[in-house]
Formats: structure tokens, sequence, C-alpha cells
């Protein structure tokens, strides 16, 4: 295939996962041979095995980067801190994309950012939603689930003044119903137990709970 071929055919992908192009292809070994000579030209950027995107001089359409994060590792969602920032639950710009995944856990350092994966079990992989942005569709947790996902995996020993060093804000987002749902489908008293001592917390000191 040549570079105008190929151009023409992904010009309006955000991102390009080389396995779409390649199937039913009669010669894909020769395609795989071009992105290998395409990268080094500076012409297409290496993400990952596979994943691929044009080089901004090329690039028709900027890339969401959560939508990104959903195509490195397949299954996974936005959740933790990146969810938190991405609800408007904290204050602070989070700078790398956090995302829960059935899969083993790691991290990707791309050009255009960088990417880290928590592992879930299966039966907790849940409780999150798609968003999409400029046609790109990403998969980011409610606010609800980035919440315990966050305690869970971090580990938190959830407090009054755990939470107050936290700076919740815009917390009439967070549901009182679904919150304590949540956390009873992780079947961890640890968790149920958060999320009681949030809902206290959000309930004395600032005085309002969504039901």
């Amino acid at each position: 295939m040549k570079w105008d071929e190929f151009l023409k055919q992904v010009r309006h992908l955000p991102v390009i996962e080389s396995e779409m192009l390649l199937t039913g292809m009669a010669d894909p070994s020769a395609l795989s041979v071009q992105l290998v000579r395409w990268t080094r030209a500076g012409k297409i950027i290496q993400v990952k095995r596979g994943v691929y995107l044009l080089s901004e001089i090329y690039r028709k359409t900027d890339v969401y980067e959560p939508h990104l994060a959903s195509i490195l590792i397949k299954p996974s969602y936005i959740s933790l801190e990146k969810a938190l920032e991405f609800h408007g639950l904290i204050p602070e710009g989070v700078p790398v994309y956090t995302s829960v995944t059935t899969k083993r856990p790691g991290r990707l350092i791309t050009p255009v950012g960088i990417f880290d994966y928590r592992h879930l079990k299966p039966s907790l992989f849940w409780g999150y939603k798609s968003v999409s942005l400029r046609q790109q569709t990403a998969f980011i947790a409610h606010p609800e689930k980035a919440l315990l996902d966050f305690f869970y995996l971090k580990k938190i020993k959830v407090t009054p003044e755990s939470l107050e060093e936290m700076r919740l804000q815009n917390w009439e987002i967070i549901n009182n119903q679904t919150l304590i749902t949540y956390a009873n489908r992780f079947q961890k008293p640890g968790i149920l137990a958060a999320a009681k001592t949030l809902q206290q917390y959000l309930i004395t000191q600032k005085g309002f709970v969504k039901l």
C-alpha cells in the first residue's frame, strides 16, 4: 500500500488499529513492513504494538485521550483520580490517565500521555458509562464507582479526615442510593463501611446528599 492510499483510508481516524487494516488483506505482512517504515519516517506514531496515530501534520482530528485509553487496553474504563477529575469531584487536574481493567496492570508512557491500568476482577468490572467527544467514544466510571474504586484499589482507610484531604467538591452529583447499592455489590464490608462514612461526611460536613 502506498502512503497516499493509506492516508486517504485513515486520515479521518483519530487512532489507527493495524488489526482492522490488516483484516482481509491478501498480504498483511507488506503493510506491517510499511507501518514500520512510516513510523521511522515520522509519518505515524506508534503508541503501542498495533496502535498508531498520524503525525500532527497529517492528522485531521485531535485525539481524545480517554478514547485512546479505552483502545490501548481492552476492556477498560477510566476511574480513580482521573474519573474524579472528569466529574469535577476534585479540584486538581490529574496528568495520568488511570483506568481499571480485567487484564494485567501496567503503565504505558506514550507521546500523547501516560496511561496507567489497575487490575479489577471481572465481578467488579461495572459501574461505568460511555461518553463521546469528536465522535470518539470512551468509557468512564460513574462518580460513585470512581470513588469506590479509588478507596478499594488504593486501600484507603476512609475517615472524615481523609475525605477532607481529598477536597471533594460538586458533591451534589453523588447519588446516595447508587453509592450504597454499588458498595453492596463489592461484597466487601470495608467498602460498605467506607461508603457509609462518605455518606455521613457529606451530610454532616456538606449538608447534602442527593437521593
